[in-house]
């Protein structure tokens, strides 16, 4: 297993990997631009893992200096239970430590069972019940 940041040339196979797991939902800003922006603007943040080559495991990772942004943790569904997510996780916390970050959120889609198992069984996190998000989108007129 190696862990390792990801750049822009990983997009395609990561794109691939997000379409092929249950529970992740693309947008716009998944597009390669904003993907690219958004690895520019967190640099060595967002991390992979690979296996004999191939791009297994995947973790979005940003920040706004107060409070780090996970998203798309994924795992192919053959590598599962093998710890790749944990790694990754591990990983991206101690890398926003290292930059003063404490606080970590995730977003995590209601309809997302197995996603929804995994942050609930994880150690330290837990789920907010007092705060509802609301998102906006520019208009694209």
């Amino acid at each position: 297993m190696s862990v390792r940041p990801i750049t822009p040339a990983d997009h395609p196979a990561l794109l691939a990997l997000w379409l092929r797991t249950p529970g992740l939902q693309l947008r716009a800003e998944d597009d390669f631009e904003p993907f690219c922006t958004y690895l520019a603007r967190n640099p060595g943040l967002s991390l992979l893992v690979e296996l004999d080559g191939r791009i297994v495991a995947s973790l979005l990772v940003g920040h706004d200096g107060r409070r780090g942004y996970l998203q798309h943790l994924a795992v192919d569904e053959p590598c599962r239970g093998r710890g790749f997510a944990r790694a990754l996780l591990d990983e991206a916390l101690a890398r926003l430590a290292q930059l003063g970050v404490d606080k970590s959120h995730v977003f995590v889609l209601r309809d997302a069972p197995q996603a929804l198992a995994f942050w609930e069984a994880q150690a330290g996190w837990e789920g907010r019940s007092d705060i509802q998000v609301y998102s906006t989108r520019r208009s694209s007129e």
